[in-house]
């Protein structure tokens, strides 16, 4: 194999997505002269735009799909390569493409991304949301259809939800409240209000700083409906902007119907079967409540034990790391998750091979207010950080785990609400040893406060509420807070005069 390779580069990056264009951004940079290799399959690449650094460790930016010609005019000695890897053999230094060819490599870095997990292979009435093209077919589907069904409850789950308009959505999630991977009952009852209709009303903070949620049981469920559009239909703005944060801007996602929206929720449920409509009527155990009788093309049982009929079913479950392309004939150590697992240099097993992004599993000792989330900004930052480390490496300079791992922080976007996550931000692995200050304005803000031992070690905060930069620095610097007491979310104080 190494007598065939055609060429070989200092640097061979694998995978067109945010960490993979950033590690190659970032060694371009660094080291000019270098010889640099980027394999990826599709003709665009995913670029980082509107990069804005927010505070210490929060950043906002933009996701476009950019031919890779952009890249190239940028750096005169990086070279694209086409095609998707067939194979990758550590011990010969060189990667096989899917046309034939061979690249040998000084250090070779895998962003291969996630793929989506997907609730079943095969199934044409089963649509799983990854990436622009995949968008683009469900605008097409859901423009005939009359009712859907959505099984998921991350991020693209609940924009899809909030998006979609003239079609019934039943919307299935495994846990007791909507957006779990992001925050928790308390958040979800805020948000699910914009389910229903946006009716600007007098908002008042309703100070309770304890607080418990009721429950849905198993099998629950709730129904929301808007009567009033809630806007017009917005049309295409930009062309094939990636799924970034933003993925639904210019795709406008309506169905058949003429109701703007109405939400069915499932909770803690997961899928038992799909199935045809020729199926269903073979067994006949299945009972059917009436609306749900007729023709549909495709039946989900849940496990609640409803059968639901519906057009198609989507299936935004979230993603596993894409491993398994480079795994035949090499030893690298994978984590429980299925990623490549890297060091606090961004290193695999394999010895100058690096992974950045969802394909790896960070596996050196986190921080305490740090935790793997695969996000558009932790694909971002390990990509940056990665091409760093490689460079370090070559140019044999000593180089330390970077700032951004030190704390979990994220801005995004749901239900047209800023949202801003910090640290443990759901007391993750605090166990019962924490509490929780909470100050809620129905329909402006929803503000969660974790505390561990009289310390701030994590925050949801949920429209404009101008205390990231705050609570980020009072998280930062472990201020023992037990003096402030419920006063630290006292609306009538202005918190950061006391702690500039």
């Amino acid at each position: 194999m190494a007598d065939r390779k055609e060429k070989t580069f200092r640097f061979v990056i694998v995978g067109g997505g945010i960490a993979g264009v950033t590690c190659v951004e970032q060694l371009s940079s660094q080291i000019p002269s270098a010889d640099v290799a980027l394999i990826t399959a599709g003709p665009h690449i995913k670029a980082v735009t509107n990069y804005k650094q927010v505070s210490k460790t929060l950043e906002e930016f933009d996701v476009e799909e950019r031919p890779s010609s952009v890249l190239v005019e940028k750096f005169p000695n990086l070279t694209v390569i086409h095609s998707a890897v067939k194979s990758l053999h550590t011990q010969s230094r060189s990667v096989e493409t899917a046309d034939g060819q061979v690249f040998g490599y000084e250090k070779l870095c895998i962003c291969g991304g996630g793929t989506p997990k997907l609730l079943t292979s095969d199934n044409p009435y089963v649509l799983g949301i990854r990436d622009t093209d995949s968008a683009q077919h469900l605008q097409k589907q859901l423009s005939s259809a009359k009712r859907i069904v959505v099984v998921g409850n991350g991020g693209i789950a609940l924009e899809l939800v909030y998006e979609v308009e003239g079609c019934e959505v039943i919307w299935a999630v495994k846990d007791k409240a909507i957006g779990n991977t992001f925050f928790d009952a308390g958040a979800a009852q805020f948000l699910i209000p914009s389910l229903e209709v946006d009716k600007p009303g007098k908002a008042a903070p309703c100070k309770r700083p304890r607080y418990t949620t009721e429950e849905p049981g198993p099998g629950a469920s709730q129904t929301f409906t808007d009567k009033n559009a809630r806007r017009p239909g917005s049309g295409p703005t930009e062309a094939g902007s990636a799924l970034g944060p933003d993925w639904h801007e210019g795709i406008v996602l309506r169905g058949a119907e003429q109701l703007s929206r109405r939400v069915s929720l499932e909770y803690q449920c997961e899928v038992e079967k799909i199935f045809t409509s020729a199926e269903l009527l073979n067994s006949q155990q299945q009972t059917l409540t009436p609306e749900n009788e007729g023709s549909w093309p495709v039946y989900i049982k849940l496990t609640n034990g409803k059968t639901f009929g519906c057009d198609f079913v989507v299936s935004a479950t979230g993603v596993v790391p894409n491993a398994e392309p480079f795994l035949h004939g090499n030893n690298f150590a994978l984590a429980d998750d299925g990623g490549l697992q890297v060091d606090d240099h961004m290193m695999t097993s394999e010895p100058d091979v690096y992974a950045a992004g969802d394909v790896c599993t960070a596996c050196w000792e986190h921080s305490a207010l740090w935790q793997q989330m695969r996000l558009w900004t932790q694909a971002r930052q390990m990509g940056w950080y990665a091409g760093r480390c490689m460079a370090a490496h070559v140019l044999s300079e000593p180089i330390e785990l970077d700032f951004c791992f030190e704390l979990f922080s994220h801005i995004t976007k749901f239900f047209n609400y800023k949202v801003v996550l910090l640290g443990k931000f759901n007391g993750q692995g605090l166990g019962p040893d924490h509490e929780l200050l909470l100050r809620c304005t129905k329909g402006r803000e929803y503000v969660k406060v974790v505390l561990s031992g009289g310390r701030m070690v994590g925050a949801v905060l949920i429209g404009e509420t101008d205390l990231e930069e705050t609570f980020e620095n009072l998280i930062l610097n472990q201020m023992d807070l037990t003096p402030y007491g419920e006063e630290l979310l006292n609306p009538n104080i202005d918190i950061e005069d006391y702690f500039d």
